[in-house]
């Protein structure tokens, strides 16, 4: 099959006008390397971001989404693509500080591809956990939108970002004083993949496997918080062994020197990149 078009997908941490400057020229250097028709950028902080991405990857058109947090996503289209884009603001769950989602439509050799791009809400605790949740069903619903809207044909769904999938940490006491052991349940990351894949199967639609099972780290942890979700019927390079997107950056390296100093230049998260191939 050939390429209909690639994407890369990349939380690239506070990526903002204060900093050194030579950040921002790793990060769009690392992006003109990938070469992708379309790029997504997460957690997008300062007005002139966008200035230095038009002049580092030229031919391509922007669009950012717009709430009342500090962090938005940033897309960009090459200029082979033909793709309308729009704001979805049901994906901020009903809170005004989530982040909406940015939905892209593309056309290519006369079919329609949908592309919902979304930045869920962090941490273990039951609100961070019960917005993810609101927010993948709306994603997992929304297929039907598009269903309905462009009925009887199965629609070409992709979901995909930082779905922050780091589980439930429910602390509910202590087996004694203060200091001492907390009672608590753990819904663990796993779970929560798992029920992205439980929950996408029913939709028709599954998490697309990775070169690496990882792709943010911190000082002391590492997680899976990155993931593309398509419709099953559609098909994606193989990256060997079966994987369909290829995880860049630190997880790549071999050494946890080479890893750390990665992160520093770049972001803690890696890039995901994808071909989507032609129906």
């Amino acid at each position: 099959m050939a390429k209909a078009f690639s994407v890369a997908s990349w939380n690239v941490e506070h990526l903002g006008d204060e900093g050194p400057p030579e950040r921002m020229a790793n990060v769009v250097q690392f992006l003109q390397d990938q070469d992708a028709d379309v790029i997504a950028i997460y957690e997008v902080e300062g007005k002139n971001v966008w200035r230095q991405l038009m002049d580092g990857l030229p031919g391509y058109s922007w669009f950012i989404t717009e709430g009342a947090n500090a962090q938005e996503i940033l897309l960009g289209t090459g200029s082979g693509v033909t793709a309308f884009v729009t704001q979805k603001v049901e994906f901020s769950s009903r809170d005004a500080y989530m982040r909406p989602g940015a939905l892209m439509s593309i056309r290519h050799a006369g079919h329609e591809f949908t592309l919902l791009f979304l930045h869920l809400a962090s941490m273990t605790d039951p609100r961070g956990f019960g917005l993810r949740q609101d927010m993948v069903d709306r994603a997992l619903k929304f297929k039907r939108a598009v269903v309905d809207a462009i009925a009887p044909q199965e629609p070409n769904f992709v979901f995909l970002g930082d779905l922050n999938s780091m589980g439930l940490d429910y602390v509910y006491g202590q087996e004694g004083g203060p200091g001492t052991t907390l009672l608590r349940d753990r819904a663990t990351a796993e779970h929560e993949i798992g029920r992205l894949a439980y929950e996408g199967a029913k939709a028709g639609m599954r998490p697309l496997t990775k070169t690496h099972d990882v792709t943010w780290r911190s000082n002391t942890m590492t997680s899976n918080l990155d993931h593309v979700v398509a419709a099953n019927h559609l098909h994606f390079r193989d990256f060997g062994g079966g994987a369909e997107v290829s995880v860049r950056g630190w997880p790549a390296l071999a050494t946890e020197e080479a890893q750390r100093d990665w992160i520093t230049r770049f972001s803690d998260h890696a890039l995901l990149y994808f071909d989507v191939q032609e129906i």
